[in-house]
């Protein structure tokens, strides 16, 4: 039989394994020959088995969401003092897709065998990350698994409500110059050449406008190929350049340079890194450590320099604000408000405060930046559209009147 053992050992850090017995009874004296004061034996719960990998389901990925709700749910059950064995288990079993019960079922497999949770999360980092993990090991150290478990939850809901505000405020721009872009093919390649061929078969001289719109339409039939060998050659430059570390960090400055998508990427940054850095500390993180994850934790190549400067800057000895002044990428309020966190002792407040302000500034430049993008978009694709229209009618006056 299988047993799910909860016990302190020596150093009196609590651990969850599993073990395999005859009777509870040899168990408890195997254990406690070990030296190990048992804290609860049971038996091991048997969970569904995974479906065939041709089965459709497997399709379906693991997203964050999953991770952050698994996460929510261990909370919850720890904290009804159900053991971390039996609670890895349930979120195996409840889990909606096939990939997600694997991820849950390889750390519980881990933990059965006497490794620690944190190392468990630490072999799976594209499933939860750094922080996560660096959480998990404090949490286990300190005996409050539950809190910081919640905490790590937490803070990717954070990042993924700043990831979604970001993204929806840049993909409506991308697909309206999409969208833009097909109308514009469209009636080069496929309208104004049939229109070209009814005017011209009236035999009128066309105005300039018009000659100049037909004469465009058929460079571009005549030169398509060319152009889309220049615009898949610019891609593969724009791929290789991003291959490159010192291309990435050049295109993520310029991003930032940006006049309206710049601030919110900047927004964006300086909210997840307060945030980030607000929880680590407030779960007893060092903030050598806390920085050296945030630094791993930025997609921005600059911020993420900007914060690995910061954290060499402290361990030279240097204040945290001091150390974080010349990350201008960053909004101001971080640093100073660094400075008044370390004057008064409440560091992870300081941030927690920073990160909630610029939340807020994040909404709101996402809303204005919607207003304004729409308005826009619609006069640029409706002029596209009224210049052919109008170079149209303008023939059609012409070959009228010469009838």
């Amino acid at each position: 039989m299988r047993f799910e053992v909860t016990a302190k050992d020596t150093g009196g850090v609590r651990r969850t394994f599993s073990r395999d017995a005859e009777t509870r009874e040899a168990l408890m004296s195997q254990l406690r020959s070990e030296g190990l004061l048992v804290l609860d034996v049971h038996e091991e719960a048997m969970a569904r088995e995974l479906p065939p990998f041709w089965h459709l389901s497997w399709l379906k990925p693991v997203t964050g969401f999953d991770i952050e709700m698994g996460l929510r749910q261990l909370a919850s059950m720890l904290r009804s003092g159900v053991t971390l064995l039996k609670g890895l288990a349930t979120i195996q079993d409840q889990a909606f897709s096939p990939r997600a019960k694997r991820t849950w079922m390889r750390v519980k497999e881990h933990v059965f065998q006497g490794g620690s949770f944190a190392e468990a999360l630490g072999e799976q980092p594209k499933r939860f990350g750094e922080i996560v993990v660096r959480l998990a090991e404090v949490g286990e150290k300190s005996g409050e698994l539950e809190h910081a478990v919640t905490r790590a939850a937490d803070q990717m809901e954070a990042r993924r409500n700043l990831r979604s505000a970001v993204v929806n405020a840049l993909l409506y721009p991308v697909l309206a110059v999409l969208m833009a872009t097909a109308v514009s093919v469209y009636l080069m390649v496929a309208v104004i050449p049939k229109i070209a061929e009814f005017l011209q078969a009236g035999g009128a001289e066309l105005p300039s406008l018009t000659q100049s719109l037909m004469d465009f339409s058929a460079w571009v039939n005549a030169n398509g190929l060319a152009i889309l060998a220049c615009i898949g050659g610019a891609v593969a430059a724009w791929c290789a350049v991003r291959m490159h570390e010192g291309g990435r960090e050049l295109e993520d400055v310029l991003l930032l340079k940006i006049p309206i998508t710049g601030r919110i990427l900047r927004l964006s940054g300086t909210a997840l890194l307060a945030r980030s850095l607000q929880i680590m500390l407030e779960s007893g993180v060092p903030l050598l450590d806390a920085l050296a994850t945030g630094a791993r934790l930025m997609s921005n190549r600059r911020f993420r320099r900007r914060t690995a400067a910061a954290h060499d800057g402290v361990l030279r000895g240097l204040p945290l604000s001091e150390s974080l002044a010349p990350a201008t990428e960053f909004m101001p309020m971080l640093a100073r408000m660094a400075a008044v966190g370390e004057v008064s002792g409440s560091l992870p407040e300081a941030f927690g405060e920073t990160a909630r302000f610029h939340e807020m500034l994040l909404a709101l430049a996402v809303k204005r930046f919607g207003m304004l993008i729409e308005p826009v978009m619609i006069v640029i694709t409706g002029s596209i559209v009224g210049f052919v229209y109008i170079a149209f009618f303008m023939a059609l006056f012409a070959i009228a009147g010469t009838n």
